[in-house]
């Protein structure tokens, strides 16, 4: 494949996404995309069973989106090209998997006391396919009339700062970054630009010789303009210079949820290739 455009960052109902691989492959597909990565949170999907397949003519990159610590340091990681059936990657989701089950027993907890509400975590699973997350929890508020929609319950009650947050425990990055080079995959680091770092050139120095291979410097941003720590163009610039791969996506998590993105970040196809010439796919 030598043209086209690829979303690197989509969430499915493996996570806390709407819609399931195929229905994703067809909207994607639409908006004229060639190659798309599931990067569902601390998970992957049993559909994935290759480090890339085909599905109905759409190259579909086996990918995932853990939570890290860098060092003190709140953010994401993004996996690409892994190997869905990777011991060590599978250790990752198991530690992640107790943390969001421990930190959503305590939103729950939290919700109910502070809305006097009767609600239950089996509630959120019923509503979860896979990994559980607080989108799952602002459904059941709807659900439940505690809120009027998705952006309030946030807004509200679980976005972080609001009182029915608790953080989640994370694992540090070259944990993750580890397992995901097990994998056969490489890493990037999810929507940098949300994250609060001091000196962004020593901060890319350090984790550059410790693990992680790339940057997210393509996101809807503008959406979110307010949240921004610094400016997408300048990080770009240091990624350069300091010889980063080159990554970017959606983050969409499907129609009627609080990210729908889709079709609004178009990666060009040589920086797919990029990817795969450095976990030796092309």
């Amino acid at each position: 494949m030598s043209e086209g455009y690829a979303d690197l960052h989509l969430h499915t109902t493996a996570s806390d996404g709407t819609q399931g691989i195929l229905q994703l492959v067809k909207r994607a597909a639409a908006y004229g995309l060639s190659s798309i990565a599931i990067t569902d949170h601390d998970t992957i999907s049993q559909e994935l069973t290759a480090r890339v397949i085909k599905i109905n003519g759409l190259e579909v990159i086996t990918g995932v989106e853990i939570k890290v610590d860098f060092d003190g340091i709140r953010g994401e990681l993004l996996g690409y090209f892994v190997d869905p059936a990777c011991p060590s990657l599978h250790e990752i989701f198991l530690f992640m998997k107790r943390s969001r089950e421990e930190r959503m027993a305590k939103m729950v907890k939290r919700c109910a006391d502070q809305l006097g509400l009767d609600i239950t975590i089996d509630e959120v699973h019923r509503i979860a396919s896979g990994s559980i997350g607080r989108p799952h929890l602002a459904q059941l508020l709807v659900e439940r009339g505690a809120v009027p929609s998705l952006k309030e319950a946030f807004d509200r009650l679980i976005a972080r700062g609001k009182p029915c947050y608790v953080s989640l425990k994370r694992l540090g990055f070259r944990d993750v970054a580890c397992a995901v080079h097990a994998a056969g995959g490489v890493t990037s680091i999810s929507h940098p630009c949300f994250m609060k770092v001091e000196d962004w050139e020593e901060f890319l120095v350090t984790v550059h010789a410790e693990g992680i291979d790339g940057i997210e410097v393509f996101y809807p941003y503008r959406n979110a303009a307010d949240r921004l720590k610094t400016s997408p163009q300048i990080l770009t610039s240091l990624a350069k210079k300091h010889g980063f791969l080159l990554t970017g996506g959606s983050d969409d998590h499907g129609p009627s949820s609080v990210k729908e993105a889709l079709g609004e970040v178009r990666v060009p196809y040589r920086y797919v290739k990029a990817l795969k010439r450095a976990c030796g796919l092309y």
